[in-house]
This record gives structure tokens, C-alpha cells and sequence, in this order.
């Protein structure tokens, strides 16, 4: 082994199934640390001597994989945390996994930006880069930041933080039914908690531009712009996850699976994946040359992620795909962001609409869990006017009402008579 070191924030699927999966098949790193606040979680591990597994779905079945070696450290514990901030002035390759980017800088000088900040004063590693996997386009620079912020100094020349598009869909089943009925194996035996990740590994990241440093990790793709890249993850893959996810679950299907067999339904998907999010990513990245900006490229690319998001050996839930509806129906985000795309070039956003207005069925299905004020509640979206919508969205949008506000309005409007006799065929 070599002398690089591996330090991860928060032990979930994507952490597991792909950074510390990659660190420790790799056979370049003589530590793999991650940071994680779930005792349990920690407390397995341990018990399981740094060993844990990961179920991968493939095309044909479910591949069972083990990790050893790995050392889960406890934050909040001050030995842990003790421990934890010695790695980091160590480590050479760190991973941020967590639900958002709003947690870099949750907790003070208790939050990860500090904790980073602290060990770049006393920065010991021949160099350091910081991968930023949260699902966001800025998350690099936004922890950079953060981390710039705490330090009150200049970064070291040899940290460089790099941006990911991790188009890998994975989940934690939590059932143990479905633990036992799927053969899946637990994280570390007797947890009632199994990961389950697809076999997808095509990531993307930013360049590494550290003078002679190569990453442990090599298994990465990477780009010298990555932009383009993460906006086909947001307004193609994201986009068109989310369109299901809403509509299976308005349809009243349980997993993502059953999609396949509505024709209807993935026509809707394949045509706002096509000729909506790709007729305008194609236009806009057209002189990148690169083969995914194509239209052979990206129909490639969307038959394979429909085919990927509906694997039932993934066994994905509409009501993952389709969760935090107020989140992805913000003005910027995989919905209406695919619909403004889609407007700045002159393509009728008609089929992601459908997927904006069975969002909006979300909301108003679940008015307590997103604290929809009075005025706009309404028992159900079919009941909804023009104008309700309208100040719906509004509130969703908040302060960042889009520049094309008014039509992307209309538009979801107009989607309501092809969502009803979607629904109710």
C-alpha cells in the first residue's frame, strides 16, 4: 500500500457502495476513516472489525461485496473526533456524502468547514483534494468557501476541491422482509439495514491540477469543465427520476419497476428525456464535441438511465424517487429548471409539466410535512385554479421566482387534462 490516507463525512450508500468501496479496492491507501453521528452504525462496524458489505444490483442480479479495514469514527465523541481531526491533517483524498450542502457549515466551530479548516493550518500531505459529492452543481466551491471562511487565511496551494457528477442511484433498505426476501446481505450481520447500490461507475470529477499528485482513487473519469456534465445529471438523470418518481406514486405504484409496464407513463419520461431536457443540452453544448452532447449520444445516455432507474433488482421506490417535492420543484432545480432550459430554446416543456403538476399533487397531498400556509391548501391538485397554482408556485420559489415564471405557470396549468386522463385512464 502507499501512504495515501482517505477520510469520508457521513456512512451512507454512496460513501460506502463508492468512495471507500473505490479506496479500499484500489489497494492505495494504508487508511480509510470515516466520519459518521449514527452510534449504532458506528458500534457495527467496529464490532465487525472494519468490515461491512454492499449489495451491488446488477443488469442480471444482486452481487453481495466486502469492505474490510474500513474506521468509523464518531464526531460528536471527543476521542473520536480527536482521532478524526488527526486523519484529516493527514488525509490526501477526503469525500463529503451528506443529505446537503447546508451541512458544511451546521454546527459552527463544530462543523465539517471547521474541522477541515483545522487540519489545512497544519496541512502535513504531499497534497489533498476534496471531493464535494453532494447534489449540487456549485457544492466544490460552495465548501471551498466555507472552509476559506474558517480559516480566517488562505487555502494551502496543494488542497484542491473537485466537483463530482455521481449518476450512481443507490438506497439503504430498511425492512427486513425485503432484506430476507431479496437474499440481501446486511451491512455488518445482525443490522437490520442493508446497502444496495447500483453497478453503474462512470464518475465524473473536476481535474486534479496538484503538481505531481496522483489520487488513490484512479478510477475516476475526469473533465477539465464539468458543468455540462452536472447539468445533464440535474435537468436529464435527476430531472427524469423525479418526473417518475411523481407520477408512478400519483398513479399509485409502489416501486419504480412497475413503471415499465405503463406504456403511457415512460413514453412521457422518454420524450421529456429526449426531446425536452436533451433537444436543449444538445443545442447548448453543442461545441464541446463531446459524444454525449449528441443526439445518438444522448438518446444513448437516457435509454440506458431508463432502463437503470426501472432495474428490478435495484428495487427503487416511487416514493424515493419522489420525495422532498418542494425541494425539486425549486425555480433552479431538476423540474422547473429542465422546463426553463427547455423554454430558452424555443422547445414546449409539455411533458415535464405533467411531471411539474403531479410534483405539485405531492404537496398538496402532504401539506404538514412541507408546511403549506392555509391559503394554499387545497384537498386536491384536480381542484386547483389557475390562480392558486400560480401563488403555489410562487411560494415554492419563494425569493427566486424564474425568469420565465409566467409561462412555466401556464404551462403546468395546461398539463392538468393529460395528468387527469394519465391518472385515471
Amino acid at each position: 500500500m502507499t501512504q495515501h490516507v482517505f477520510v469520508g463525512f457521513g456512512f451512507g450508500p454512496i460513501q460506502s457502495g463508492l468512495f471507500a468501496k473505490e479506496a479500499f479496492q484500489s489497494g492505495n491507501f494504508r487508511r480509510i476513516v470515516v466520519a459518521e453521528i449514527d452510534q449504532q452504525l458506528v458500534d457495527a462496524v467496529r464490532a465487525s472489525h472494519g468490515t461491512y458489505y454492499v449489495n451491488v444490483a446488477t443488469a442480471n442480479g444482486v452481487e453481495t461485496l466486502k469492505i474490510d479495514n474500513v474506521e468509523l469514527l464518531d464526531p460528536t465523541d471527543p476521542d473520536d473526533n480527536a482521532q478524526l481531526r488527526a486523519a484529516l491533517a493527514q488525509a490526501t483524498e477526503i469525500a463529503t456524502s451528506l443529505p446537503s450542502v447546508d451541512f458544511y457549515s451546521a454546527g459552527g466551530a463544530g462543523s465539517i468547514a471547521a474541522a477541515l479548516a483545522e487540519a489545512f493550518r497544519s496541512h502535513r500531505a504531499k497534497g489533498t483534494i476534496v471531493y464535494a459529492a453532494e447534489n449540487n452543481n456549485h457544492a466544490a466551491e460552495i465548501l471551498r468557501q466555507a472552509v476559506h471562511s474558517q480559516l480566517g487565511a488562505p487555502l494551502p496551494s496543494r488542497v484542491q476541491f473537485l466537483n463530482t457528477v455521481i449518476g450512481k442511484m443507490s438506497r439503504v433498505v430498511t425492512d427486513p422482509d425485503e432484506i430476507a426476501a431479496r437474499n440481501l446481505t446486511p451491512i455488518v450481520p445482525g443490522l437490520a439495514r442493508a446497502f444496495l447500490v447500483e453497478e453503474f461507475n462512470k464518475i465524473l470529477v473536476t481535474r486534479t491540477a496538484i503538481p505531481d499528485f496522483a489520487p488513490g482513487i484512479r478510477v475516476f473519469i475526469e473533465k477539465d469543465d464539468l458543468l455540462p456534465f452536472e447539468e445533464a445529471k440535474l435537468y436529464g438523470h435527476n430531472a427524469i427520476h423525479a418526473l417518475l418518481g411523481f407520477l408512478g406514486t400519483l398513479k399509485g405504484y409502489a416501486s419504480m419497476t412497475e413503471l415499465q409496464s405503463d406504456a403511457a407513463l415512460m413514453r412521457i419520461a422518454r420524450d421529456a428525456f429526449l426531446d425536452e431536457s436533451g433537444g436543449a443540452l444538445v443545442k447548448r453544448h453543442a461545441d464541446l464535441n463531446d459524444a454525449l452532447f449528441t443526439e445518438a449520444g444522448y438518446r444513448h445516455y437516457a435509454e440506458d438511465l431508463l432502463e437503470r432507474m426501472t432495474n428490478p433488482h435495484l428495487a427503487d421506490m416511487t416514493a424515493r424517487a419522489g420525495r422532498d417535492a418542494l425541494r425539486k420543484l425549486g425555480a433552479t432545480d431538476r423540474i422547473f429548471g429542465t422546463m426553463s432550459l427547455a423554454l430558452e430554446y424555443e422547445i414546449e416543456p409539455k411533458n415535464m409539466a405533467l411531471g411539474a403538476l403531479a410534483g405539485v399533487a405531492m404537496l398538496l397531498h402532504g401539506p404538514d410535512e412541507y408546511a403549506l400556509p392555509e391559503e394554499l391548501r387545497c384537498p386536491s391538485w384536480q381542484r386547483v385554479d389557475r390562480d392558486s397554482l400560480g401563488r403555489l408556485l410562487r411560494w415554492v420559489w419563494k425569493d427566486h421566482e424564474p425568469r420565465a415564471s409566467e409561462e412555466l405557470i401556464r404551462h403546468t396549468w395546461q398539463a392538468g387534462k393529460s395528468l387527469a386522463d394519465l391518472a385515471c385512464p
